[in-house]
């Protein structure tokens, strides 16, 4: 046994902070997400909630592979990324229960977060629609001559709409630093990709237009950094685009109101086994990474956080009405790009 935990010991890539921001970020979510099932079961937070418990990973491992600075724009499943990107608890949990103190003064709700300080451009809730808004914004950092990229990112879901073929098309003719992912989770909705796709692994789409392409695990957040970083190298280097395909898992129904009776209880419960936190938890442990009373104090300290983010939500006002007329159009010239 001694012997095991020494080879094991070898393989680690990188230092402690690391592992222990991938924890501490996918253990910040799953207790946001968990709490934002509470409320909503309690009728505090109304409307379309889609949770990101499972696809932790994804979100841990590009925070630390990408840049600050770099833009990022994905789907309606949202609430992990933004969370991860620098968006804090009691922001985005004010912003579910439609508050002034929200990440969108309240307007925008579970499918629309939105931070100029933190480079996050949503959260958007038609599905596919972020696509060429990334290629977009992907063009606008190559027009100032930036060294940054934008990763947009969409479901597999997604990946059927016509906007993805056009946006690859124009991002590699005109060489755009952008990263696409796509966070395969087997359903769009309840529609496993099996029964919409001749093409069931999804990042080969990429080789119709010569572009980069590879799949990830995405129940792992140093597999996920690591794809990232070759990816955001490429791009850096005037390449041109890339694509990740990361497959990972939902653990929860597309929405709350979903049963997600499409699938087998022993499917979701092989999936649970491959957890991502659980996995990490046992790896920094067996390496000595950290110990048992530390992650019990790491995981109350999230607690607590929810806990205080509520408390906060709570007791924020909700927008004043005129507020309905403000924050409708841009008034000046691309203030988000600055």
């Amino acid at each position: 046994m001694a012997d095991t935990k020494t080879a094991t010991k070898t393989t680690l890539k990188f230092d402690r902070d690391t592992y222990h921001t991938w924890l501490e970020t996918m253990l910040r979510i799953r207790r946001f997400e968990e709490r934002t099932l509470m409320m909503y079961s309690k009728q505090k937070i109304r409307g379309f909630c889609h949770v990101y418990i499972g696809q932790e990973a994804i979100a841990a491992g590009m925070k630390t592979a990408i840049r600050q600075e770099d833009a990022v724009v994905t789907a309606y499943r949202q609430h992990g990324t933004a969370i991860s990107r620098g968006l804090t608890s009691r922001e985005c949990m004010a912003e579910l229960y439609g508050k002034q103190t929200g990440a969108n003064k309240g307007k925008g709700g579970s499918m629309h977060f939105f931070s100029k300080k933190d480079r996050y451009f949503g959260g958007n809730g038609i599905v596919g629609a972020q696509i060429p808004i990334g290629t977009g914004i992907a063009f606008a950092e190559k027009y100032r001559g930036t060294d940054l990229l934008c990763v947009t990112m969409f479901g597999d879901g997604a990946a059927r709409q016509g906007a993805l073929y056009e946006s690859f098309n124009m991002a590699m003719t005109w060489k755009l630093p952008v990263l696409y992912i796509c966070e395969n989770n087997g359903y769009a909705m309840g529609t496993s990709v099996e029964r919409t796709s001749n093409v069931k692994d999804l990042y080969k789409i990429g080789s119709a237009f010569d572009m980069p392409s590879e799949p990830v695990n995405g129940m792992d957040p140093e597999e996920v950094h690591i794809a990232l970083t070759r990816a955001a190298e490429h791009i850096r280097s005037g390449k041109g685009p890339y694509y990740l395909e990361i497959k990972t898992y939902r653990y929860r129904g597309h929405s709350v109101s979903d049963p997600a009776k499409y699938r087998t209880k022993d499917e979701l419960q092989h999936y649970k086994d491959l957890d991502p936190i659980e996995a990490l938890k046992s790896k920094m442990l067996e390496n000595g990474l950290i110990s048992t009373d530390e992650i019990q104090a790491l995981d109350d300290e999230m607690k607590k956080e929810m806990d205080d983010a509520v408390e906060f939500a709570e007791n924020s006002p909700f927008p004043d009405p005129s507020e309905l007329f403000t924050d409708n159009y841009v008034q000046d010239d691309y203030p988000f790009l600055t």
